[in-house]
């Protein structure tokens, strides 16, 4: 089932919901998921496949999708890409972020690597990347996601929210899968209890558990967003106890910067 989540919006006479379920189809692709049938999106809807292939069909003719006529498989097409490159251009936030990320990865070990990200609904989306040198550094590129609530990353960037927006985010999730609210409060909890002790969150794990990390929100004067800067790397190339000694200043400080210039 996909993340369309009409249910908060039933007296919104504004909110078109043919429009926002076009957009989900397109974020049903993910690196693991290049292709996709309409079979595929169906499922990540909840849409009957009538009404998914027409929306197909218009993206297609928009360009934002790509269909092999062969296999019946649709691709992110350059549409797509053209909306991101605009979306990066335009943001400040990840020019400024430059120089502070390059500032976080002074020190001992050349597999680490710093980004910085922007919550997208229930996701934490890299904005910007600085990575090391080093070919064994952990792979990240601009574009790629993370969980909101389930990450170190993620759950910055809700510390990061004012009240009243972090609550709509979490009643949104609920509404989705209530399944997981407990789990959604308690690691949140976790998390602000960390930052407020330390001055980051810590991801031992929590996201994959090949990787480390820890992160430091970035307040933003917009109340809509907040952003979230991390550094880590592979566990067996960069330890825990490595980067709160080593890089847990270096985040801080820069995470510091970043918010005051905002």
């Amino acid at each position: 089932m996909g993340l369309i989540d009409d249910t908060g919006d039933e007296k919104d006479r504004n909110f078109v919901t043919a429009l926002a379920r076009g957009l989900d189809l397109l974020r049903a692709f993910d690196p693991g998921n290049p292709e996709l049938s309409n079979t595929d999106f169906a499922e990540w809807t909840g849409l009957p496949k009538p009404t998914v292939s027409r929306m197909t069909h218009t993206l297609v003719k928009l360009d934002y999708l790509n269909l092999d006529e062969r296999t019946g498989l649709y691709r992110l097409g350059p549409g797509v890409l053209k909306l991101g490159l605009n979306v990066l251009v335009s943001s400040e936030m990840a020019d400024r972020a430059r120089t502070p990320m390059k500032t976080v990865l002074n020190g001992p070990n050349p597999f680490v690597s710093a980004s910085l990200a922007q919550r997208h609904r229930d996701e934490a989306i890299y904005i910007a990347v600085e990575r090391s040198k080093d070919v064994a550094a952990l792979s990240l590129s601009v574009g790629a996601s993370m969980p909101l609530f389930f990450s170190a990353t993620g759950q910055v960037i809700l510390i990061g929210l004012p009240e009243d927006v972090r609550e709509s985010a979490f009643e949104q999730a609920d509404r989705l899968d209530p399944s997981l609210k407990p789990q959604r409060r308690s690691t949140y909890l976790e998390a602000l209890s960390e930052y407020g002790n330390q001055g980051y969150v810590t991801g031992f794990g929590k996201w994959r558990k090949d990787v480390v990390g820890i992160a430091v929100p970035v307040f933003s004067l917009d109340p809509a967003r907040a952003y979230g800067l991390n550094v880590g790397g592979h566990a067996f190339h960069v330890g825990a106890d490595e980067l709160k000694r080593h890089y847990a200043g270096n985040l801080i400080a820069a995470g510091e910067e970043l918010s005051i210039k905002v």
